[in-house]
């Protein structure tokens, strides 16, 4: 790839020197990440709902009758728990991109007043990449104290305690420029990590449980659009006309007190999950009161007594811990999954397609001034792909939307890697790479963004599910942390020519999920788990014959 085929900046219109540090900028407004947007596809998380873990079911012609939104307390409910949950996740990740310039000149103003000389380069390189690289540490320690707070404090509990760490964080980087200390941005973006793994753990089991069975897709889908939304106002925010001048960076920063403060209002008048107060705490009373007031007093009888099934079928069993999952064989091959599905999440080359945007809409022919406007399109996108999965889900199978999603961004990776190595032939590659970059962007989100987390909620049942989400959540940002130390290295080295490495990433992941991975669509938690026992049971049998055959060989 020649020199003029490099891409100058990230897709979000900043310029960050280093390469390094375009790509930290760049991997950071994927988390849409992980993780991996780790909760983007938290969208379906509950749709077969919890009672499904007992074996409990509704007959569809009750589940029609319960379809009607039963009380306005629940739309305003499920606002009040995203808007400073998932939210703040999207929020975080792309405000940083557009104050990018002017954070450096801060760091290299305050070297310079502190030391009396100017900040090398890779000096600038290290702090600023610790900048925007230690919001996924944050997120690592979030999820990991996530679980064991939703069990302490409560769901709501939880989610409005986690607020602390958002204001806190807006003080320290509100005050950062004034103060002349960079370690104060560090410090808050530290913090903004811990607030975003906890609320990716937290608010989709508060979701899940206000949610009548019937509404639990449609309320599960605020986890994803709550995301991508953030995304989206982080990059409106980060336009010039908003708050995109240097001036304003401080404040542009700081801004992520909104969110929780208007939590902090809101979500006081909402009442704790009904099944946290049952099972957990054995409030009757409180479940009662909870479930007249989200689901109104017609539906609040049967509610009941659905969450009164599901804790006599709970009764003698104890929520797993993480460490018990790896040593136990009958989850061996859901475990694998979920790391396989979280690693890829990150590694499948989404980083990369973020990276060349700029490039793309440069060569397009749009002025370096309106790529900002772009890559808002690009955050667009991925919310009506966030709404879309929502709505095809039920109708077409989880199996079949990630599957064919990976296989469409294999396609794209072939197609990219030709766009990009013959952009200067003719004047429609360019436009064929633009092409390119959404049709990555659309594929990643009906399939791996949209679909993942729902995986990692339906193969596994009641008592290993918030395990499995704690395992899930830290290969997410753990995979989110690597790939952001690997990418330069990957760009710099193959250049245009690092998509046929995501090939291979997509390609391999496409084929183990169609041959391992159950249609989970419709079944119940108890029937997936005896699907993968099946498979347990193949692969057993398999393993002993060999074994058998290798013993009566003779030597």
């Amino acid at each position: 790839m020649s020199s003029s085929s490099t891409p100058q900046e990230c897709a979000s219109g900043c310029n960050p020197t280093p390469p390094e540090a375009k790509v930290m900028c760049c991997t950071l407004q994927l988390q849409s990440a992980a993780i991996g947007r780790a909760g983007h596809a938290v969208n379906g998380l509950f749709k077969h709902g919890f009672t499904a873990s007992s074996g409990t079911n509704l007959n569809e012609g009750s589940m029609e009758s319960k379809k009607e939104l039963p009380n306005k307390s629940l739309p305003l409910a499920v606002f009040a728990a995203c808007v400073g949950g998932t939210f703040q996740y999207g929020y975080n990740i792309s405000i940083i991109n557009g104050p990018t310039k002017y954070v450096q000149n801060f760091i290299n103003h305050t070297w310079m007043e502190r030391y009396h000389t100017n900040i090398s380069e890779n000096g600038l390189t290290l702090l600023w990449s610790t900048i925007v690289s230690i919001f996924t540490l944050g997120g690592l320690i979030g999820v990991s104290i996530g679980g064991t707070l939703s069990v302490r404090l409560g769901r709501k509990g939880t989610l409005l305690t986690n607020n602390i760490f958002s204001l806190t964080a807006a003080l320290l980087m509100g005050l950062s420029s004034t103060a002349g200390s960079f370690e104060l941005l560090i410090i808050g973006r530290l913090l903004c990590g811990v607030n975003a793994g906890i609320a990716l753990c937290v608010q989709p089991l508060y979701l899940g449980e206000i949610a009548p069975t019937a509404l639990r897709g449609a309320t599960g889908m605020g986890t994803s659009v709550f995301i991508t939304g953030g995304i989206l106002t982080g990059q409106v925010m980060g336009l010039k006309e908003v708050l995109g001048k240097e001036e304003y960076w401080p404040i542009l920063l700081s801004t992520t007190f909104i969110p929780a403060v208007l939590q902090l209002i809101i979500l006081p008048w909402f009442p704790e999950s009904p099944r946290y107060l049952l099972i957990d705490k054995g409030d009757d009373e409180g479940c009662k009161k909870a479930l007249r007031q989200l689901h109104g007093l017609s539906e609040c009888d049967a509610a009941l007594e659905d969450i009164k099934k599901e804790r006599n079928n709970l009764v003698g069993f104890h929520a797993r811990k993480p460490w018990e999952l790896f040593s136990d064989g009958s989850v061996r091959w859901q475990l694998l999954t979920i790391v396989l599905l979280n690693m890829a999440q990150q590694l499948n080359g989404i980083n990369a397609i973020y990276f060349y945007a700029d490039y793309v809409f440069r060569q397009s022919g749009i002025p370096s001034e309106r790529i900002p406007y772009a890559t808002v399109g690009t955050g667009a996108c991925e919310c009506i792909t966030a709404l879309t999965c929502g709505l095809l889900i039920e109708c077409l199978g989880r199996k079949v939307l990630i599957t064919g999603g990976y296989i469409l961004m294999s396609v794209c990776c072939i197609l990219f890697t030709l766009t990009l190595t013959f952009q200067d032939v003719s004047p429609i590659f360019p436009y064929l790479s633009m092409a390119c970059v959404f049709a990555f962007i659309l594929s990643f989100g009906l399939g791996p963004g949209g679909v993942t987390n729902i995986l990692t909620a339906e193969l596994f049942t009641q008592t290993a599910r918030p395990a499995a989400f704690m395992i899930s959540g830290s290969i997410n940002w753990l995979s989110f942390f690597f790939i952001g130390l690997i990418f330069p290295f990957i760009v710099l080295g193959f250049q245009q020519y690092c998509f046929l490495v995501f090939l291979m990433v997509c390609s391999l992941v496409a084929i183990y999920i169609f041959f391992v991975v159950p249609e989970t669509k419709n079944k119940t938690f108890v029937e997936i788990q005896k699907d993968f026992q099946s498979f347990n049971k193949r692969k057993s049998r398999g393993s002993d014959g060999a074994s058998s055959i290798l013993l009566s060989t003779p030597l």
